[in-house]
Order: C-alpha cells, then structure tokens, then sequence
C-alpha cells in the first residue's frame, strides 16, 4: 500500500540552527587543532627556568585571585600620585600577572562553554549573514573574515594596543580570527 507523505521544506530557522551546530563543530575542531596539534599558539606563553620560585614567591606575597599591574599606584591615590608613580617608572621593568591560586585540569565546563559561544558566534553570524536573504557564497566568506578580523582587533589585538601584549602571544588568535571567522 503506497502512502503519499508531501515533503516538508526546512524552514530558515531549522537550516540556522544545523548549519549554527556543524558551524560550531567545525570551529570548535579548529579550536582544538589550533591550540594542540598544530601549535599555532605555542609561541603566546613563554617558559622561565625559575618558575618554581616564582610561582612560590607570587603565592606568598599574592592572596587573590586576579590580574596584576606591577607596579600601580595603590587603590584611592589621587591623579597627581599616580602621574608621580608613572614618572618614577619610566624606563624602569614592569610585568602583568595573572594570578590563580589552584591549577585545575578538569576542562569539561571551559569545553562546554567554549562549544556553547561557538554556537552562538555562528548562529549569530548567519543571522547576521541572512538578514537580505541567501547571500551568495563571496559574501558569507567576506563577512565571515570581517567578523573574525573584528573580534581580533576588538579582543587580542586591544591587549596588544594597551597591555603590550606580545605579538608571539596573540599571533595565533590572529590565525584563528581569519581561518575560525
């Protein structure tokens, strides 16, 4: 007995969502490869041979967690102080720490929220994408590098700007900006 059952179209938002899903998967599998097999972030941290005495010496002098601008002049000093305290460090060595206080390998919820804000970029790239309706492939591409070149320059390329981030460290975000936008 033949039973006659009509095709059903997708709609746009069930052709957003698979394409958000296996956007997401493509950009969390080049997250992956980025920062493991193909070492594109390997040159953003640097090893020091003395990082047991330091790490011992940044745990007894540091009692939160949090970043560290060395020196800065003391919270509640007036503008005049900190101009002073500027002056004073002129050409001299500073450092930014990011301090924990308790290494953890447990990566389940940083890969959870990881793949979660993946979905959420691609979704938001389609939508954004889709809103003059399907866009021909040259315009996805191009708007896919944009938004990536956006994020960079939003995100790493500020810390580099203002923090003196080196360029060895945030290269690779530069890598994954343009190969993951």
């Amino acid at each position: 007995m033949f039973i006659f059952k009509p095709k059903r179209k997708l709609t746009n938002m069930k052709k957003w969502l698979i394409g958000s899903f296996v956007g997401a998967i493509i950009v969390f599998a080049w997250q992956f490869l980025s920062w493991s097999l193909l070492g594109v972030h390997s040159g953003g941290m640097k090893y020091h041979a003395a990082q047991d005495s330091i790490i011992t010496f940044l745990s007894s002098t540091i009692s939160e967690d949090g970043a560290y601008m060395l020196p800065t002049a003391p919270p509640g000093s007036s503008e005049k102080q900190r101009q002073e305290r500027m002056k004073q460090q002129e050409g001299k060595p500073w450092a930014s720490v990011i301090y924990h206080s308790q290494f953890k390998t447990n990566m389940a919820m940083q890969m959870t929220r990881g793949f979660l804000v993946d979905l959420f970029l691609v979704f938001s790239l389609i939508y954004i994408l889709t809103r003059g309706g399907t866009p021909p492939a040259m315009r996805i591409f191009a708007g896919s590098v944009v938004v990536g070149l956006f994020t960079f320059l939003w995100g790493p390329y500020t810390g580099h700007n203002w923090f003196d981030l080196p360029m060895a460290m945030i290269k690779g975000d530069l890598i994954d900006a343009l190969a993951g936008g």
